[in-house]
């Protein structure tokens, strides 16, 4: 596949200053000349107009980095923030879903059990896992992976990266939408701290089958939204390709999500997005990740739950209107 293809509109002039540095440095390595200071000047004008395209982003824009093709996937994320880690597969119900990987790992010196979807890098892993589309026996493994980590007194950190749960007549036969509300109602209830963090799509009812926890986090560049642009076009407007005028008013950036209420902090990623400097943004996740399992383990069972029922309780906006009882009498009649 062409470079080219990996990269975003508004991402070309940037891409043509790093193909100069690139060269440059090619040709300065050949011919031994010291051209640092041609290359640092390219490098500072380069990082100028990453700073002014990425200060004037649209919701759209994010949309489009959040789905970017070299965006870090969940199991980048666990190989670089743990110090090790071991997946375990199957739901013991029905069969292994590549679409959702978990297992236990250990994050300094706390143990802790994670649960993500994980997207594919090429066709052929892309068609593996369901482009990061779970289907029921994902959740279900989830579930029993978030049940044992409870057992064992370990935190839960998900990372939540899809369009959406999948939607084949496979999926629905076998109960797609029972294995959501099924890991809703259990992680309301999960006697263990759980953290929450939109890496990438967080898209639908695939996105809070494993999103419903003590705080939920958004890396910068990522979206979260009840549906994705093109669908509520498709819905509101009867038109897919105004999926732009969608993600504008849903709101479907950290910024909205944050705004809403939605979610309890933003991961700054690092300049120019997270597949610009994959290490860098790991470890900005790592130290946010942990301060807030520090901070969770400071609470009581019962009160992380009252905490967490309240939190999502609290969610969303409406009026009350006091009603005279006469009048509605009156109108029965």
């Amino acid at each position: 596949m062409p470079p080219s293809w990996n990269i975003l509109d508004f991402e070309k002039p940037i891409s043509e200053l790093d193909e100069q540095i690139a060269e440059i440095k090619r040709l300065t390595a050949e011919s031994g000349e010291d051209r640092s200071q041609d290359i640092a000047t390219l490098e500072s004008d380069r990082d100028r107009l990453i700073e002014h395209i990425f200060s004037n982003l649209s919701a759209w824009d994010k949309t489009l980095l959040a789905r970017h093709p070299k965006r870090p996937y969940t199991l980048d994320y666990v190989r670089t923030i743990f110090d090790d880690y071991t997946e375990l597969h199957g739901d013991r119900l029905f069969a292994d879903d590549p679409a959702m990987v978990g297992g236990i790992a250990t994050l300094d010196d706390r143990q802790v059990v994670f649960v993500g979807q994980q997207k594919g890098r090429d066709i052929k892993e892309r068609g593996y896992r369901n482009f990061g589309s779970a289907k029921p026996e994902g959740y279900r493994k989830a579930l029993r992976l978030m049940k044992q980590a409870e057992k064992f007194h370990r935190p839960v950190i998900c990372f939540v990266d899809t369009p959406a749960a999948d939607v084949n007549v496979g999926a629905e036969q076998r109960g797609i939408s029972g294995a959501i509300a099924r890991n809703m109602m259990e992680m309301t209830g999960l006697k263990t701290p759980i953290v929450v963090v939109v890496i990438g799509e967080g898209g639908s009812g695939g996105a809070i089958g494993i999103a419903l926890g003590d705080r939920v986090l958004m890396l910068e560049h990522s979206i979260y939204a009840v549906i994705p642009p093109e669908g509520f076009a498709a819905i509101v407007w009867k038109d897919a390709a105004r999926g732009k005028d969608g993600a504008e008013a849903m709101k479907v950036t950290s910024e909205g999500g944050r705004e809403l209420g939605l979610i309890d902090e933003v991961i700054e990623e690092p300049l120019g997005g997270a597949h610009r400097n994959m290490e860098l943004a790991a470890r900005n996740l790592k130290v946010v990740l942990t301060r807030h399992l520090d901070e969770l383990a400071q609470l009581s069972i019962p009160e992380l739950l009252d905490m967490r029922y309240a939190k999502f309780r609290d969610m969303g906006a409406y009026e009350e209107k006091s009603v005279a009882v006469d009048s509605v009498i009156t109108d029965c009649v």
